[in-house]
């Protein structure tokens, strides 16, 4: 069984076209015309083993906000199509991930419940410009769009780390391991792991 999907999203703010393979060896083509936002998409696709391809554009004469925020909803809804009924999955996923100075632990639930804890970023991180374009205050944006899109229930904890490219990093690869082992097939599962019968 195939686990792909193919998304658009066009609004007044901004235009998204994205498609991912989960099963796929976590090669990317992601342009969203935001670079640092490009290097977090990337990195989630190489960790999370993600085939994912992203052409986006927006208004970022205003600010990146839209056509970031827009990008990480269609990626959510990809995922929760690409995931189909979610039979035969491990569900949940953990992962612990270090770079350098910044320290961030992972926790992802496939639970069909959208929910996300976000905690641990340093004082200040949310107003620091990363490349002179990307607001810290973007991280919490984007998994909360995610976690909501996708039906995923995500805790996020920054453990450590000064500085402000190393942590939002680390937080995406983090997401992107633990992402990793929720979604992948269990050949001792059978059927919807859940005692509900659904997720």
């Amino acid at each position: 069984m195939s686990r792909i999907a193919s998304v658009s999203r066009k609004t007044s703010e901004s235009t998204i076209e994205l498609s991912l393979d989960l099963d796929g060896t976590g090669r990317s083509q992601v342009n969203t015309t935001v670079p640092f936002f490009d290097h977090l998409l990337t990195a989630f696709a190489k960790h999370s083993l993600v085939d994912l391809k992203v052409n986006a554009s927006g208004d970022t004469h205003i600010d990146v906000h839209h056509t970031v925020e827009d990008t990480a909803i269609v990626l959510g809804q990809a995922i929760k199509q690409a995931l189909g009924d979610k039979s035969g999955i491990g569900r949940y996923g953990d992962a612990t991930v270090p770079l350098d100075d910044a320290l961030v632990r992972a926790v992802v639930d496939v639970s069909g419940r959208p929910y996300l804890v976000h905690t641990g970023e340093p004082a200040g991180f949310e107003f620091h410009l990363i490349g002179g374009h990307f607001t810290g205050s973007m991280v919490r944006h984007v998994f909360e769009a995610i976690a909501f899109n996708a039906g995923l229930t995500i805790h996020l904890t920054v453990l450590d780390g000064r500085d402000p490219h190393h942590i939002a990093e680390t937080e995406f690869k983090a997401f992107a391991r633990a992402f990793r082992k929720a979604v992948e097939p269990d050949a001792r599962v059978v059927g919807i792991p859940s005692t509900k019968g659904a997720l």
